[in-house]
């Protein structure tokens, strides 16, 4: 009889150890709980962090994650407004902030995720679908173009480079998405905190032909720097040798103007020295027809002279020397 009390004892307590054990849970303060029974949730969240009752069997404990929860997509490839194939690599992030709206519509993270794929993905290709890669892969709008601290200031000056307008920059695109998204997820009692481009790269398919393309716009630009290059080369050409002809017509001024004073100065000094005397003047008279007959006179030389010619008087009575020089030096009077 005593053993049947017992082993009786023992099995109630058991019970009642078993129905509190099932009655008590403990709430982390990483998560909320939803609390439903046959199914159906029953109350409002717990959020609070604790230990918590609940009715035995009939009551089921659902845990719901309050933490900052990651989603990364997998990459897939879409067109941008210029038709050009990318693809895009975004991640995101988000936390559950209406549990019983979450617990009704989607129960686990599992569907979260897989409906986050579906909106975030939709949106993304929305938005890249309405700008350019130039506006997707640049940072911001406002761009300065560098320049080489070995460059004049003219040269600085000199517009190089046509650079492609950009009206909004890869953070605006990342808030239009953003923005999109965030309504349509907030439905299901999620709220996105952020969202970012991880990685955007030319589809395989088409990347060669980008990089033929940007080969070829690259070859452009250099034919161009070499148009500008020898056009400039040929105006400095042009400089050069004007200003090597000014330089030598001034040169040749000066080196004239400097003879005509040489000249001047030496008539000067001749005049003075010839005419001291009579006979000073007749030598000079005399010096300058020989240099006059040196000039004009040669081995075969035949003039025409007067009688009363200043250049005749002095070859009066010359008699050419050696044999048939007197034939080859003819003097004919009028």
């Amino acid at each position: 009889m005593n053993r049947i009390i017992s082993t009786t004892s023992l099995l109630l307590t058991a019970l009642v150890g078993y129905l509190l054990y099932s009655s008590v849970y403990i709430v982390s303060e990483v998560e909320q709980v939803i609390i439903t029974q046959f199914g159906k949730p029953v109350g409002e969240p717990v959020t609070e962090a604790g230990l918590k009752l609940k009715l035995p069997f009939i009551q089921v404990v659902n845990a719901i994650d309050k933490r900052v929860l990651e989603w990364d997509g997998n990459p897939s490839d879409m067109p941008t407004k210029d038709k050009l194939y990318i693809s895009v690599d975004l991640f995101a992030r988000w936390r559950i902030t209406d549990p019983l709206q979450y617990f009704l519509r989607l129960r686990d993270e599992r569907s979260a995720q897989s409906r986050l794929d579906d909106i975030l993905g939709s949106e993304t290709r929305n938005a890249v679908a309405k700008h350019e890669l130039i506006e997707i892969i640049r940072t911001t709008k406002d761009r300065v173009p560098q320049r080489d601290a070995l460059l004049s200031g003219g040269e600085r000056a000199q517009d190089t480079s046509t650079w492609v307008a950009i009206q909004k920059g890869r953070k605006q695109v990342e808030a239009e998405i953003f923005a999109a998204a965030a309504d349509k997820v907030r439905v299901f009692g999620i709220e996105l905190l952020d969202i970012r481009f991880k990685r955007i790269n030319y589809n395989e398919s088409v990347r060669p032909k980008i990089y033929d393309r940007m080969i070829s716009e690259r070859r452009q630009i250099a034919e161009r720097f070499l148009s500008e290059g020898n056009g400039e080369a040929a105006r400095i050409r042009g400089d050069r040798v004007r200003d090597l002809n000014k330089i030598q017509s001034e040169a040749y001024r000066q080196v004239e103007e400097i003879r005509g004073l040489a000249d001047a100065k030496a008539t000067e000094i001749y005049a003075r020295a010839y005419n001291q005397s009579p006979e000073s003047v007749a030598f000079y008279e005399f010096t300058r027809s020989l240099q006059a007959y040196q000039a004009v006179i040669g081995q075969n030389t035949t003039l025409v002279l007067s009688t009363d010619s200043e250049l005749f008087k002095y070859l009066q009575g010359i008699t050419p020397e050696g044999p048939g020089a007197a034939e080859n030096a003819q003097v004919a009077l009028p």
